[in-house]
């Protein structure tokens, strides 16, 4: 990523609650990262994008700012959402513990690492236990310490992928038993991850599940760095796909086609999957099974994309950037 005085301590939090049905909510939410209870803008902080999906009833807010200002910012979003989020009432078909979901937060300049967002982030979970009784978290990541295990392991230990998950089961790293009114937060740092969803013409999610083994990272021959769900989405089925950023150059044994973007966090190299390395992937094989794909959506940005537009916002002052562009993003 090309180097600026601002960008080199820009961090970035997507800010992922369970609501989507009711979008001036989550904008009231979004707009809590940026100005303080009187009204008063908090400088240096943009919201660039705001995600809402229907189906899932899920939204994710995308918070940017320096690694010294983003903690102000996400807990204050944080508080508001818990204040309008239930989860005792929430339906959706995708895979959620909390009213606050998810809190991830990645470096984007040169001189934030590892350890800066590891202490943020834990400083965030501790924050959000104090200042909002009842709620509570797990950690993930380099906040994860000293095991750093990833994100979807945590969920997998918490039971996040479980329909009904068992609440009284759970042991949080950080803040009381976890209540049904604010259910289970993540908190974690990591190298940045996007989110790339293909959706194939079809409803049966058997398939669906079929290609997301063969594209999981954990599958021989699957993707590094690719986490999947295949989930019912809008009369089809959603391959969606966690992409995570892994250390070291672009593998060699992926096929042709778009080189892997990389990246640099503190003088270590990181690459992810291109959009149109998992697109093909997917077409080629639900395109076995005669069927074939709809559209592909990315959640958000890539991490250069991520960098560039932060710099912009907070060079011009423009803290609801979402408002701002004015094309279709997710």
């Amino acid at each position: 990523m090309a180097s600026s005085s601002l960008g080199r301590r820009l961090v970035a939090c997507l800010l992922n609650v369970s609501e989507a049905l009711r979008k001036d909510l989550v904008e009231t939410v979004a707009k809590a990262a940026l100005y303080d209870t009187e009204g008063v803008r908090r400088e240096g902080t943009a919201v660039l994008n705001i995600f809402n999906d229907r189906d899932y009833n899920r939204s994710v807010i995308t918070i940017v700012a320096s690694i010294d200002s983003i903690g102000e910012a996400v807990l204050s979003a944080c508080e508001k959402a818990c204040k309008l989020i239930d989860m005792r009432a929430h339906i959706g078909v995708h895979p959620c513990m909390g009213a606050v979901d998810l809190i991830p937060i990645y470096p984007l300049g040169e001189e934030v690492g590892a350890e800066d967002c590891a202490k943020e982030a834990q400083a965030v979970a501790r924050g959000l236990t104090e200042r909002v009784q009842g709620t509570s978290a797990f950690l993930f990541g380099w906040a994860d310490s000293p095991l750093q295990r990833g994100l979807a392991q945590r969920r997998k230990e918490m039971g996040w992928f479980k329909k009904t998950p068992d609440l009284q089961a759970i042991r949080p790293d950080v803040g009381p038993q976890p209540q049904k009114q604010f259910g289970l937060t993540g908190v974690g740092a990591s190298a940045y991850v996007m989110n790339c969803n293909v959706t194939i013409d079809t409803q049966d999610i058997a398939l669906g599940r079929s290609i997301a083994t063969a594209i999981r990272e954990s599958t021989p021959g699957g993707l590094p760095g690719v986490q999947v769900l295949a989930l019912p989405h809008m009369g089809a089925v959603e391959i969606a796909c966690n992409v995570e950023s892994v250390k070291g150059s672009p593998p060699s044994h992926t096929g042709a086609g778009e080189p892997w973007p990389a990246f640099s966090i503190g003088g270590q190299l990181y690459c992810h999957a291109p959009a149109s390395l998992i697109t093909a992937r997917v077409a080629e094989l639900a395109g076995r099974q005669g069927v074939g794909t709809k559209a592909t959506a990315l959640v958000g940005f890539t991490p250069r994309e991520c960098r560039g537009l932060a710099e912009l916002a907070l060079s011009q002052g423009i803290a609801e950037f979402w408002k701002e562009q004015r094309r279709i993003r997710m």
